[in-house]
């Protein structure tokens, strides 16, 4: 078996009947394939549909759990799958029509660890509209280099729907899935890449993102905006230990500092979010003393070829002065908490 598609579900049944008519459809032989759908322990009608498709299609195979996050239910996917290659994609997301033929043979030909490609964010309106229609899939594919230089010189997302891995590349690895917190994929997409012996990207658009109105990472609930807020820190925290590792071993400079910016990417689009949020003083201080410890407060690697919006400029100046931050949370943050709510 060529693939292994994994996608992870909870309370997905708006989406989930077009995803997997989109990866049924993408032209793969029978029997090269198979989707492995993981029920989180979803409560509206994700199974049901999920078991429909299983009866008339052989390809489909299906785990139910209790909900443990979507990086329990990628590894879950992950433990049966059979196929040479892994794909991870969300069941509101889509693949253009029948590209994933010609990303295996990207990635069979030249023996990669892993191959990328580009991914475009789309609204319920486009897609509608038949915004996964492609032309042309023959895309030269960028040079091949290993992971640390992949980092180094290529813009690079922290989703793991915009690659496909060797199965037994990534097994050796032993690279996982952290389970119960948002920001996992990327923690898992760095861990992955820094492993890899030979990655290359394809300039194809090949996957469409939807944005959805009260998804996972969208939503304003509070206690799921706070949790959000304490895995971007955890992230963070992560990543020091990543870096410390690659500066152990004298890796290539530039592969560290894209981390670091990265690491800073996830203290700054925190703090962002901490003057929306229910976070006390207290719980703030405390935060942003421990990123001091690592080195990942003040700002000062966050500005970059990656992020370098005026508004992002002029909001690390602000921010990198702990005492007005945090005066500005103390006088700001009612108010904000009103409007955002």
């Amino acid at each position: 078996m060529k693939l292994s598609i994994i996608v992870p579900v909870y309370n997905s049944e708006k989406f989930l009947s077009k995803s997997i008519e989109n990866l049924i459809s993408q032209g793969l032989a029978d029997g090269d394939f198979e989707i492995i759908i993981v029920d989180d322990g979803s409560t509206d009608g994700s199974a049901a549909i999920a078991m429909r498709y299983q009866i008339k299609h052989s390809c489909i195979r299906i785990i139910n759990k209790i909900n443990g996050g979507v990086g329990s239910a990628r590894n879950a996917g992950l433990d049966i799958a059979k196929g040479k290659y892994i794909y991870f994609i969300d069941p509101d997301d889509f693949m253009v029509d029948k590209v994933l033929s010609s990303l295996l043979t990207l990635i069979e030909a030249n023996k990669l660890d892993i191959l990328t490609f580009n991914s475009e964010i789309i609204s319920e309106l486009s897609m509608n509209k038949g915004s996964n229609k492609t032309i042309n899939h023959q895309i030269a594919l960028s040079p091949i280099t290993n992971g640390r230089d992949y980092l180094a010189t290529q813009e690079y997302q922290n989703e793991c729907w915009w690659y496909i891995v060797d199965a037994s590349f990534l097994r050796k690895s032993n690279v996982r899935f952290i389970n119960g917190r948002w920001m996992e994929d990327a923690i898992f997409t760095a861990q992955l890449f820094l492993r890899a012996n030979k990655m290359a990207h394809s300039s194809i658009v090949a996957h469409k993102h939807l944005i959805v109105d009260g998804s996972a990472m969208t939503s304003k609930e509070k206690t799921h905006y706070v949790q959000v807020i304490k895995d971007n820190y955890n992230a963070a925290i992560v990543f020091d230990e990543i870096i410390d590792s690659l500066e152990i071993n004298s890796v290539n400079r530039d592969c560290i500092d894209r981390l670091k910016t990265r690491q800073q990417s996830f203290v700054f689009f925190m703090m962002v979010r901490i003057l929306k949020s229910s976070i006390s003083l207290k719980e703030i201080r405390s935060m942003l003393t421990g990123l001091e410890q690592i080195g990942a407060y003040p700002l000062n690697a966050f500005i970059s070829r990656d992020y370098n919006k005026l508004s992002y400029r002029l909001l690390v100046k602000v921010f990198n002065q702990k005492w007005l931050y945090l005066l500005i949370f103390k006088f700001c943050n009612p108010v904000l908490r009103r409007v955002y709510s």
